[in-house]
C-alpha cells in the first residue's frame, strides 16, 4: 500500500511539472531543496560529514553553503526526470551539448563495444536518454532499482523513451559483458563506495573503496572506457564533456591494473568536483570504507 501511495504522489508532481512547463518547474525545483534540506531532512548529517571528509579546510559556512547547493542540484534533477514524459526527442538533444560526441560514435563503430562511464553529477539522467537520442544508438544503461518497483517502472519507461536498454545490476555482470562483447554501448554509474573488501583507492585524499566492475570489464574485453560529465550551466542546459580514459602504461600484475584503471577514472571525477562541488550527490555514504 506504501508503494502505491508514493507512486501515485510521484505520478502527481510528474503531472504538475509537466502542466507548469520545464522552466517554470526548475524554478519550483529551490521550495524543494529547502523541504529536504530543512524542513524534512533527508541523509542532511551524510551530507555535512562527506563534505568535511572531502574539504576539511573549509569553514563551516562554506560547507553549509556547498551542501544546500547540492541539494538544489538534486531537486532540479528530480524535477527535469519528472518532465521527460512530456519531452519530444528534440527537446531532450537540445537540453544536453556533448563537447566530443563523435567520440561515441568513433569507438562504437571500430566494433570494440564501449563503456561509457558517468557520476551523480548534474543530470545524469538527462544525459544518457540525450545522448542516446542524439547518436541514434542504442545504450545499454545499468541501472539500481528502487526501493518501489512501480517507481523503478517509471523511470524505466522514461529512460528507455530514446534508444536506451536497461541492464538492472545484481544480473548485470554477466548481461554486461556479452552486451560488450556483442560489440555495444554500455553505460553505468560508479562514484559509489565498493564493498568492504574491495579494491581501495585515493579520493579526496582518503583510501576507500571503490566499484571495480568498469575496469574488469575493460580489461577482460578490451573496450575504450569513455567518461561523460554533464555540468549544468545557469541556463539549465548541459555541457557534457566526454573523454577516454587511459588503458596506456598500466602495470603488470591484474589486481594492480584494476585498481590503476579505477584510480584513473575517479581522480578524473574528483577533479569535476572539486570545481562544481555543488553538482555532485553527496548523499551516498562514500567515506563509510
Amino acid at each position: 500500500m506504501k508503494n502505491i501511495f508514493e507512486y501515485i504522489l510521484f505520478l502527481s508532481f510528474s503531472k504538475i511539472f509537466q502542466l507548469l512547463g520545464l522552466n517554470l518547474s526548475r524554478r519550483f525545483s529551490f521550495l524543494i531543496a529547502v523541504l529536504f534540506y530543512y524542513v524534512i531532512p533527508i541523509r542532511k548529517k551524510t551530507v555535512l560529514e562527506n563534505l568535511h571528509n572531502a574539504f576539511p579546510d573549509y569553514s563551516e559556512k562554506k560547507i553549509k553553503s556547498i551542501a544546500f547547493g547540492s541539494y538544489k542540484s538534486f531537486a532540479i534533477a528530480l524535477v527535469e526526470i519528472l518532465y521527460i514524459p512530456a519531452m519530444s526527442r528534440k527537446d531532450i538533444e537540445k537540453q544536453v551539448d556533448c563537447n566530443n560526441l563523435e567520440l561515441i560514435r568513433e569507438k562504437y563503430e571500430e566494433n570494440n563495444g564501449v563503456i561509457l562511464l558517468s557520476a551523480h553529477f548534474g543530470n545524469w539522467e538527462f544525459m544518457a536518454t540525450s545522448l542516446a537520442a542524439q547518436l541514434n544508438i542504442p545504450i545499454s544503461v545499468v541501472i539500481k532499482p528502487q526501493r518501489n518497483p512501480y517507481v523503478t517502472n517509471w523511470m524505466n519507461k522514461a529512460r528507455t523513451k530514446w534508444n536506451n536498454e536497461i541492464v538492472p545490476l545484481g544480473i548485470s555482470i554477466r548481461q554486461t559483458y556479452q552486451t560488450l562483447k556483442d560489440k555495444k554501448v554500455v553505460a553505468m554509474v560508479a562514484d559509489q563506495r565498493g564493498p568492504e573488501e574491495s579494491i581501495k583507492i585515493n579520493f579526496f585524499g582518503s583510501d576507500l573503496t571503490v566499484l571495480t566492475g568498469p575496469a574488469v570489464l575493460a580489461l577482460k574485453t578490451g573496450a575504450p572506457v569513455l567518461y561523460g560529465i554533464s555540468v549544468r550551466q545557469d541556463d539549465y542546459s548541459y555541457k557534457t564533456v566526454m573523454t577516454e580514459i587511459s588503458k596506456e602504461n598500466l602495470p603488470e600484475s591484474n589486481e594492480e591494473k584494476i585498481k590503476e584503471l579505477s584510480q584513473r577514472h575517479m581522480s578524473y571525477l574528483e577533479g569535476f568536483i572539486r570545481k562544481y562541488p555543488e553538482q555532485w550527490l553527496w548523499m551516498h555514504k562514500r567515506w563509510k570504507h
